[in-house]
Order: C-alpha cells, then structure tokens, then sequence
C-alpha cells in the first residue's frame, strides 16, 4: 500500500526481475548479503531472512568466478530478484548473466577495453537484464578529483554520466543510476544535480552510514531529504551490523514519509512531569506486540489522562495513563477506563477487534 505524501520525480520504469522501478511504482527496498556468496547456503539463508523481513532487491558481491558460479543456485531458491555486484572484471559480469542475474551493478567504464563492454551490453540486452551505474565517492576515478579540486557533486555527476554514456553508445538505456557517498551535503547536491540531466531511476542512500544507532539517524536523515524532493526510485539503507536492520528502518522511513505502508504506526509522548505510570515499559510493550499486524493503524500509547487524548486524537486507537489508572480512546473519543496494570491488555484485545472490522 502506499500513500502520495510528496511529488515524484518522474523517471523511466525499468523492470528487475518483477519488481518495477521508476515511475509511479512503488519505492523498492534493498540490501545486500554479508554472506560469503562462495557460501550458497548461508547466502541462501540469509536472503530468505531478509525476504520475511521485506526486501524486496538483493544484491551480493561477485569477487570471483567460483563466486559467479554460484549465482543461479542461489537465484533457484529465493524469491527476490537477484542484483550481481561486480567491479572491473567483464567474465564476472557475463557468468552473471549466465547465471540468470535479475540485474548488474557495474560500472561499464571500469572493465576495461571497448569488446569488454559491448560483450556485457549484448548479453544484459539479450536477456532484459538492467544495469545499475553504481558512482562512489570513495572511488572516484582520480582525473575527476584533481578536476575539481576534490570530491564533488559537479564530479560525482560527471562520472555518472560518463558511464551513462557508454551504454547509450550501444543503445542500452534499461539503466539505473545511484550516487552514494557517506557525506549527506553532497549526496543530496549529487542527486539534485543528476535528476536535472537524466530521467532514469535513482538508487538512493547514504553510504557507509555507520553502526546501528548512528547510521539509522544518518540514513533517515539523507534519505528522508531525498524523498522529500521527490528523489528516490528504491533505495538501501546502509548500516553496519546486520542486514535485517536496514530492512526494519527503511520501512520506517518510507512509512513515516507517507510513502509506504507496511504496518500499524505508533506515535508515544516523550513524557514529562506529569507521567505517572512506566510510559517507556509500556510503549515498548505495545511496540513489540505490534510488529506483525499488517493493517495500517494509527496507534497512540499517551502518559498524560488530561492531554494525551487531545494530543493524538488522529489516532485510530491508544491509551492515556493516569496514577494507577488508564484510558483507552478511538479518534480522540474515549470508550474505556481500565487499570494501570490491564491497560496493556486492554489495548491489545481493542485492536484485534479492530483488525476483524
């Protein structure tokens, strides 16, 4: 489900595998394994987690043939398209697509003679396989820097587009283009500067964001920039920890940007003076026992008796706790007045009414 919250900035649709990017397709959500790829079970595995979780693209590294090889048994027994990560070496590119690849994250400039890259397009072209043009700021071609004095956006666009080029010479226009770097300035120059010269879809994210806690701050706040302008055709959020997690918070981040829906949303007050009961404990609890409901509810979890209703009256349902006792409430309008220690319960055996309406 999704809800039109910001303009799109229209793009071809491109197809990898049967998920469709660009457009106004939904905004597709990716990560890519840990896993060593020469390792199909564990890569397998991790995969089918990361399915469960809601990915929706996966990509894994392709450091050499043995691992190339080993593409189309990982690709039987998932259920995502499969994206193969390859630098500088065109066999690997090729096996990959041999290999029955959904797409390539390559950079066409970087393997090598003018044969190289024609053997690649003909073979991605023959199979309806897209390429992402993956530009880096930490592997910015040198020329570029000392043309610029340094890494760019002005640079990081530049090399985009040269690339770019390079598969238009030969016709080939089922691209994708991303523009990462770790510095959320000049991610988001890089971007504006590239959506005004091209209409194709866009791989958005911060790379190399960091740990758990700081790289989900970083990544909502670039990539939740990006959105808001209308950027962004799928996007990873890159964290360093597991893969599960950049999953749980780029759902976050397109749930409460009104792009996606993937369950209920839950809104708590930070508390203040007047809390009375454990709101933290509480919030934490409905947060937990929440995670597998599928409808898209507004769910509110209050400290405060005289504001709490008031404050969160947009939601479908919460609760409001006083000094031993709770309210439960419905769009602002309350229907019952329970126990400190029922409230949790209480709660939870409203909204499962409320899923079977």
């Amino acid at each position: 489900m999704m809800t039109q919250a910001f303009y799109r900035n229209p793009t071809k649709v491109v197809s990898v595998g049967n998920v469709l990017l660009g457009g106004k397709h939904p905004i597709a959500i990716q990560s890519m394994t840990n896993t060593d790829t020469r390792d199909v079970e564990a890569t397998v595995s991790q995969i089918l987690a990361l399915e469960k979780e809601g990915c929706e693209i996966i990509r894994v590294a392709v450091p050499d043939l043995q691992a190339a090889y080993c593409l189309g048994k990982i690709k039987e027994q998932i259920h995502i398209p499969l994206v193969a990560d390859v630098h500088f070496d065109y066999r690997l590119a090729l096996e990959g697509i041999n290999q029955g690849v959904d797409k390539l994250r390559i950079n066409p400039g970087n393997i090598g003679s003018e044969e190289r890259i024609k053997a690649v397009v003909k073979a991605a072209k023959e199979k309806n396989i897209p390429i992402r043009i993956g530009v880096n700021a930490g592997s910015l071609e040198r020329n570029i820097i000392e043309r610029y004095g340094g890494v760019t956006a002005e640079g990081l666009v530049e090399s985009a587009l040269r690339h770019i080029r390079i598969l238009e010479k030969y016709y080939f226009t089922d691209i994708v283009v991303s523009l990462k770097a770790s510095n959320i300035p000049l991610a988001l120059a890089s971007y504006q500067q590239l959506a005004e010269k091209v209409s194709y879809p866009l791989h958005i994210g911060i790379t190399e964001a960091g740990t758990l806690w700081a790289g989900t701050i970083k990544s909502a706040a670039g990539i939740g920039a990006l959105l808001a302008q209308g950027l962004g055709d799928t996007l990873r959020v890159s964290l360093t920890g597991d893969p599960l997690e950049e999953i749980r918070c780029a759902k976050q981040i397109l749930q409460v940007m009104g792009l996606r829906v993937f369950g209920p949303e839950i809104i708590s007050c930070p508390t203040c003076g007047r809390t009375e009961i454990d709101l933290i404990r509480l919030a934490e609890e409905v947060e937990r026992q929440c995670q597998s409901i599928q409808k898209p509810i507004k769910i509110a979890v209050m400290g405060c008796v005289v504001n709490g209703p008031g404050e969160a009256k947009e939601a479908d349902i919460g609760i409001a706790g006083g000094k031993g006792v709770g309210v439960i409430f419905k769009k602002g309008q309350l229907i019952k007045k329970v126990a400190e220690d029922q409230l949790l319960q209480a709660l939870m055996e409203e909204i499962e009414k409320m899923q079977m309406e």
